[in-house]
């Protein structure tokens, strides 16, 4: 379809910016690395760090940061599988599959010289299911560690918990039923120990700013408070694998901005910048352009109930005239042009796969909701006729990155020129700002994202259970509820029913009640010093470990 000549214009406007701001660099060799001898990076990151509590993190920029300085029983390693990490060794399972007992490795250590304990994993893992921390995903624990459910919901104490030290290196974790996920689900940043008599020192003050933690990952951490725009990561001496650490220093800096990520790349200040959209495009026949499909996927969501009252997507039909009136190809290559994919379901492809044929989920399920113009203004015509308006107004929540005010830009261009009468606010945020308003369901339209924490589909179908914290629509289905039930618990043991049982879900989801509306897969897209090797991008868990960095 044909654009707006005013979108047009602001595509034709950005594109001259980003020739000028490209060409304004100086020389793109990167030879001037370090002055000092030691072997130091300069990375970016999209926005601000919302939380370093691994009790507290909810999003990809925490992880990220948490996933550099702390680590768990495992981590996911180059190639997405999991290796042992304060564990030395792979658990021992019972005959059952509901009982793991993890061996713990002699030299894990914090940053202050003390050892990583059992205990250090089940005071962490009590204090995220207690309902007193009200931690956001204590439901990830929900239904996999026993009684999980119970404490957080405050019937059972977190004592309680199916997990214990039998010894200071050895951890017996009993789950609710089995758990095909659960061995990849430790690498998890939630899963996280800490260390019970620093915390409970620094009280309210623990994970305030870099100095009020102890660490022990890769990298420790310097200079950061929670409103920094920006910080360092220095190499732990007291890691267990320091020895593989080939960093001594990585200097974060927050850049919202593609055009600035591009200028101080050009003029040597990053080793890798983030691109989209027309930089993007710019860049791609570089040298040092690189680009990755990762298993982020993008959505518009709809809140169906605000301060206790129905909302528009009550009406399904608008939710469905939403969904199918967005070109998300148009949308992919002129907007973010860094390699995402339009995806027309929740599960991303290239992600998970059918336990017996090896298919691909998201080509196994297919297209559940694609772009139909005709169609959409068939649903949104029906939509005013049963709300008994003619004109409409939807604010827009979205939030302070670049690509974010680009992406909200095009969809109310979309939703406006299509859908007659309807009018489209955009209310722009800061990141932090806008996962606070989504926590708190304070939101109409909301342009989202989910990344998955384990690799199986659950882990995005989990979100829009009735029950789960992260279901901040108020959407509800029990049949789909039964489905997501069944699959975590008489299924857990049948590989193939329970796959079925997944497809199936997701269809309820997006193809028959538009629950949301599924935008694109994302691509990051990226220019990188040649001289740099080893970072690493996940499909599952923190979206980048910086463990594996080297540079010539």
């Amino acid at each position: 379809m044909k654009l707006k000549k005013s979108w047009v214009l602001l595509l034709m406007l950005t594109i001259m910016s980003a020739v000028l701001v490209a060409c304004g660099g100086g020389d793109s060799t990167k030879d001037d690395v370090s002055t000092s001898g030691k072997k130091t990076v300069n990375l970016m990151e999209s926005a601000e760090i919302p939380s370093m509590d691994s009790k507290k993190g909810t999003d990809g920029v925490s992880f990220t940061a948490q996933n550099t300085v702390f680590e768990g029983l495992y981590y996911l390693d180059k190639d997405d599988q999991v290796q042992p990490g304060v564990a030395k060794e792979d658990p021992q399972i019972n005959d059952d599959q509901t009982v793991y007992t993890i061996k713990l490795r002699d030299d894990a250590k914090w940053s202050d010289g003390t050892p990583v304990t059992a205990n250090d994993f089940v005071y962490s893992w009590r204090k995220i299911v207690d309902p007193k921390t009200a931690a956001e995903y204590a439901v990830i624990f929900s239904g996999v560690v026993k009684n999980a459910a119970k404490i957080t919901a405050g019937e059972m104490k977190p004592e309680e918990l199916g997990v214990k030290a039998i010894d200071d290196t050895t951890l017996e974790v009993t789950l609710e039923q089995p758990v095909p996920y659960f061995h990849s689900l430790l690498t998890f940043p939630t899963f996280y120990p800490q260390n019970e008599e620093y915390v409970e020192k620094q009280g309210a003050d623990y994970a305030k700013d870099s100095d009020h933690m102890i660490y022990n990952g890769p990298f420790t951490m310097k200079g950061w408070t929670n409103t920094s725009k920006s910080w360092s990561y220095e190499k732990n001496s007291k890691y267990w694998n320091k020895g593989d650490i080939k960093l001594d220093k990585i200097n974060l800096q927050v850049i919202k901005d593609p055009g600035s990520a591009v200028n101080l790349y050009t003029t040597g200040k990053l080793d890798r910048a983030t691109l989209s959209g027309d930089y993007a495009k710019q860049k791609q026949n570089d040298a040092d352009f690189t680009s990755s499909l990762d298993a982020f996927v993008y959505f518009l969501k709809f809140n169906q109930k605000l301060d206790g009252k129905a909302t528009i997507f009550a009406n399904e039909n608008v939710r469905k005239a939403i969904a199918t009136v967005i070109n998300k190809e148009t949308m992919v290559d002129t907007v973010l042009a860094n390699g995402s994919e339009p995806i027309d379901g929740l599960v991303p492809s290239k992600f998970t796969f059918n336990p017996v044929t090896k298919e691909d989920f998201r080509k196994e399920n297919g297209d559940l909701v694609t772009y139909d113009k005709a169609k959409a203004q068939e649903y949104w015509k029906k939509a005013k006729q049963e709300l008994g308006q003619d004109n409409i107004t939807i604010e827009f929540l979205g939030d302070d990155q670049e690509f974010s005010k680009k992406m909200a830009e095009y969809i109310q261009n979309e939703l406006e020129t299509n859908l007659d009468g309807l009018k489209i606010n955009i209310k722009t945020v800061p990141y932090k700002s806008r996962l606070k308003l989504d926590e708190t369901q304070q939101y109409e339209l909301q342009l989202a994202r989910w990344g998955p924490d384990y690799q199986d589909p659950s882990t995005f179908l989990g979100v829009f259970e009735t029950t789960s914290s992260y279901n901040r629509s108020s959407y509800s289905n029990p049949e789909y509820d039964k489905l997501l039930k069944e699959a975590a618990t008489t299924l857990a043991t049948k590989p193939e029913e329970r796959w079925n049982v997944l497809l199936q879900a997701e269809k309820i989801l997006i193809e028959q009640d538009t629950a949301i509306a599924p935008l694109y897969q994302n691509g990051v897209a990226a220019l990188q010093n040649p001289k740099m090797t080893g970072f690493v991008t996940h499909l599952f868990g923190a979206p980048y470990s910086y463990q594996w960095i080297d540079i010539k």
